[in-house]
């Protein structure tokens, strides 16, 4: 077999379509292909990248010096904030360049990067410059590190609830290749959406190194035409009100982002679970690779899941999630067990959504049938949990010799942990 050259530099290189990169690299390689996409689509655009470090996005800031010759090729300046909220309000700023026509570029794509607690600390200058809108031809992302079971923090950290608050759409990658291609899908919502868009971090992909696909074409974006935009469209304006402002954020822009996701198809049915589908997983993000490392403990495959009626759902846009999706996803099912860490995000959106619905199936998630907590809010979640609690539900449907001998061995796996702890 021909082996094919393989170089260091292939992970910058846009001519080379699979390349060996981790979640940094492909954060960096993400910003060099808006560029190549923009100029493709004919814009000449600009980025620009900023914000303060923090575990799990301690090292972004040193490979994006490290990638600094091919990042000023492409007209992307990167910019370490002093602090947080100053380099989120210098990316505000990267919004407002072309309001009065003298800016150099169509338009100034940013990335803003920052762990939890900085989160925190930005919530004022997020929530305007997200009422304010982005450009047209620009769109921000904004990267949360999240480190969930304080391994490097002063605390355990979620920051989904956050940008909720401020009504920006959180995007939750469940590896490498989806942080490519989240970041380009990023940017392209909060352009059609006049929002920021949100990134969740981990280190379990932010750390990670994966071969993806890094074509051009690989992300094949698709405009809503089942959205209607208001008067003046949705992006940043010269004059505006605060009121007005606040008007296009709650009776536009969530739409907005509703009908992005399903016209790209951001959220995946990825098993139907057969004709007689019973039980419902939702899931996101890095929790979605603890429910297929549960399903291959339980020795069940995409197969098996349509044979035991399992239906499984796999969400990369966590808010907002729309009823239309659920439903479809729900119908049928008797249970809906939803799989994701921390405090229950897509938990609260199932229940609110589905509620007084023809399909409302029962639903357990930080806590299970009888009110006792299932995969609890501290921590980080254990796969063999997971596969516990998928496979006791199981079999509550169908007898299955091989599922029960494996639900046994999980069991017995979950009872030595915790007599050694």
């Amino acid at each position: 077999m021909t082996l094919r050259p393989v170089s260091l530099d292939d992970k910058y290189d846009l001519t080379q379509d699979r390349v060996l990169v981790t979640g940094y690299q492909a954060l960096i390689r993400a910003c060099l292909m808006q560029k190549a996409r923009d100029r493709a689509a004919g814009l000449n655009t600009a980025g620009y990248l900023t914000g303060y470090r923090g575990s799990p996005l301690g090292g972004l800031d040193q490979q994006f010096m490290r990638a600094g010759r091919q990042l000023s090729q492409a007209d992307i300046k990167f910019q370490p904030g002093i602090n947080e909220e100053l380099a989120a309000t210098a990316l505000w700023g990267t919004q407002q360049a072309e309001l009065r026509g003298e800016g150099k570029f169509d338009g100034v794509f940013g990335m803003w990067y920052g762990k939890g607690p900085g989160v925190d600390r930005s919530g004022d200058v997020f929530r305007h410059a997200n009422l304010a809108g982005t450009a047209k031809n620009g769109g921000v992302i904004a990267l949360m590190g999240d480190d969930h079971t304080a391994e490097s923090s002063t605390t355990a950290h979620q920051s989904e609830f956050h940008f909720v608050d401020v009504m920006m759409p959180i995007l939750n990658p469940g590896g490498v290749q989806e942080i490519i291609d989240y970041a380009l899908y990023g940017w392209a919502m909060s352009r059609f959406t006049g929002a920021w868009t949100a990134l969740k971090c981990m280190h379990e992909t932010v750390e990670s190194t994966g071969v993806v696909d890094g074509s051009l074409d690989h992300i094949k974006l698709v405009t809503p035409t089942d959205f209607r935009m208001p008067e003046g469209g949705l992006n940043i304006r010269l004059a505006d009100t605060i009121l007005g402002q606040e008007a296009r954020l709650h009776d536009f822009k969530r739409d907005a982002m509703l009908a992005f996701v399903r016209a790209n198809k951001l959220n995946k049915i990825i098993t139907s679970g057969g004709r007689n589908a019973k039980i419902g997983i939702i899931t996101t993000g890095k929790a979605y690779l603890d429910v297929r490392q549960a399903l291959d403990e339980l020795g069940i495959d995409e197969v098996k899941c349509n044979d035991l009626g399992l239906r499984l759902f796999k969400i990369a846009c966590v808010w907002p999630i729309g009823r239309q999706e659920l439903a479809e996803f729900a119908q049928g099912l008797d249970l809906i067990i939803v799989v994701e860490e921390k405090r229950s995000l897509i938990e609260v959106q199932v229940r609110e959504e589905l509620y007084g619905t023809a399909n409302q199936p029962v639903c357990i998630g930080k806590k299970d049938e009888h009110g006792n907590w299932l995969f609890p809010v501290k921590g980080a979640l254990d796969p063999n949990d997971v596969a516990i609690c998928i496979g006791e539900r199981l079999l509550r449907y169908s007898a299955n010799d091989e599922l029960a001998a494996n639900v046994g061995a999980a069991e017995s796996g979950a009872a030595r942990a915790q007599r050694n702890r």
